[in-house]
């Protein structure tokens, strides 16, 4: 059985590394990029305290010794289910069985100025965009003597109020509270200002009231300004703008309001349901379908009774989605019967800065904040890298931070411009 996998995010890896060495099966996982990378912790590559070879790893190293794994480099552009072929910009590909597991995009509500001017934060290439601008921004700031540029320069927004927005306010005014007073002293009383905003009226809305309130007294503690039930409408000249009137004059508005799963040419549209997000039945395959599935972010599946209303757009029902897929296929060369797919939900947790965290348990359930929480999540992170060496190396990246209160990764790198 052939079985080609989509996307190799958390899911799509679990499928294959579930499948490797089975002489039943030749799995090919198709992605844009040549490496697997772990979305919790870019936000910490795009503020310079891990190297992005500290949370990815290459396809191919990974698949190393494993006969029937196969890595393609290539983008989707077309699906031809009638002839179980799929179209790359580097070729083409024929299955047995195909899996998406293409995990979501950023999703700027229709805002096209935004999508040209504010910085996102879903991709290791967006986590490298962000540290190079925000270093250029702060280099600007020196040499200008233009006091409202300045202001623009050194004004940081964070939209989105969930653990992503979270965990970038708490990072950046720790730095803003400690290496910006050491490396740039001469923006000392230049107005350097944190401000996360959220069209909610919380901040981390999935997790518990205590979470939501332990997290706002501790940013607010850090010096950071929340905005809650501000929605933003627009961003042009620099400046954005909020559905209730406001504005904030910014450079820097970094984009972590939302996802949308992305759709495909060749499936029909009755195919994708909410966020455009894949129909699946029970077992994750797409309704209407024989032999295509869908995992992860880019399926809504209701069949689930503690999960009607579709699965929270998280790593763990990835993880066990892809899992669950794989021992399925299993089962079906197997002629076995096949297991529903159930989400069992490990909890939730964001780190908020040094030695702050929040994390909620459902059994029991209990809620944790502080020093504890902070190494709980520091042990779940490290455990989820894909690789011993992934986790060596952030370790000793997060010690280094741990014990001098900074790292020295804060470097502009920028391919070459051809003239």
């Amino acid at each position: 059985m052939h079985i080609v996998v989509i996307g190799g995010g958390f899911a799509g890896v679990n499928i294959a590394k579930s499948l490797a060495n089975k002489i039943d099966f030749q799995v090919t996982l198709v992605d844009k990029n040549n490496y697997n990378f772990f979305p919790p912790l870019i936000y910490q590559v795009a503020t310079a305290y891990l190297e992005p070879t500290s949370i990815s790893y290459p396809f191919r190293k990974l698949f190393s010794g494993k006969d029937n794994l196969h890595f393609r480099l290539g983008e989707v552009k077309k699906i031809v289910p009638a002839e179980n072929k799929i179209i790359l910009d580097s070729g083409e590909l024929t299955y047995d069985q195909l899996v998406f597991a293409t995990g979501a995009e950023t999703n700027y509500f229709g805002m096209e100025n935004v999508k040209q001017h504010a910085i996102p934060m879903k991709t290791l290439s967006d986590a490298l965009e962000m540290r190079n601008r925000l270093l250029e921004q702060m280099e600007q700031a020196v040499i200008s003597n233009d006091a409202a540029e300045i202001k623009k320069l050194v004004t940081i927004v964070i939209a989105g109020g969930g653990p992503t927005g979270v965990e970038l306010a708490g990072m950046f005014a720790e730095m803003k509270n400690g290496i910006l007073r050491k490396e740039y002293p001469a923006l000392s009383g230049k107005g350097v200002e944190i401000i996360l905003v959220d069209g909610g009226k919380v901040v981390l809305a999935p997790m518990s009231p205590q979470s939501q309130q332990d997290t706002f007294e501790a940013l607010t503690k850090l010096g950071v300004k929340i905005k809650l039930d501000y929605q933003v409408k627009d961003y042009v000249n620099d400046t954005i703008l909020f559905t209730n009137g406001e504005h904030i004059a910014t450079k820097n508005l970094i984009w972590a309001a939302g996802v949308t799963a992305s759709v495909f040419e060749g499936l029909p549209a009755a195919s994708y349901g909410r966020g455009r997000r894949m129909l699946v039945d029970e077992y994750n395959k797409l309704n209407g379908t024989e032999n295509i599935y869908a995992v992860g972010d880019t399926c809504f599946q209701t069949t689930d009774t503690h999960f009607p209303n579709g699965h929270p757009q998280v790593a763990q029902v990835a993880i066990q989605q892809g899992l669950n897929l794989a021992k399925n296929f299993q089962a079906l060369v197997n002629g076995k019967a096949l297991k529903a797919f159930a989400y069992v939900d490990k909890g939730s947790m964001a780190i908020i800065g040094r030695n702050k965290a929040v994390v909620d348990l459902p059994k029991p359930r209990l809620h944790l904040k502080g020093f504890i929480a902070w190494l709980a999540w520091l042990f779940i992170h490290l455990l989820s890298l894909i690789t011993y060496r992934n986790r060596v190396r952030t370790f000793w990246n997060w010690m280094i931070a741990y014990f001098t209160k900074d790292q020295s990764l804060r470097m502009i790198i920028r391919p070459a411009k051809k003239s």
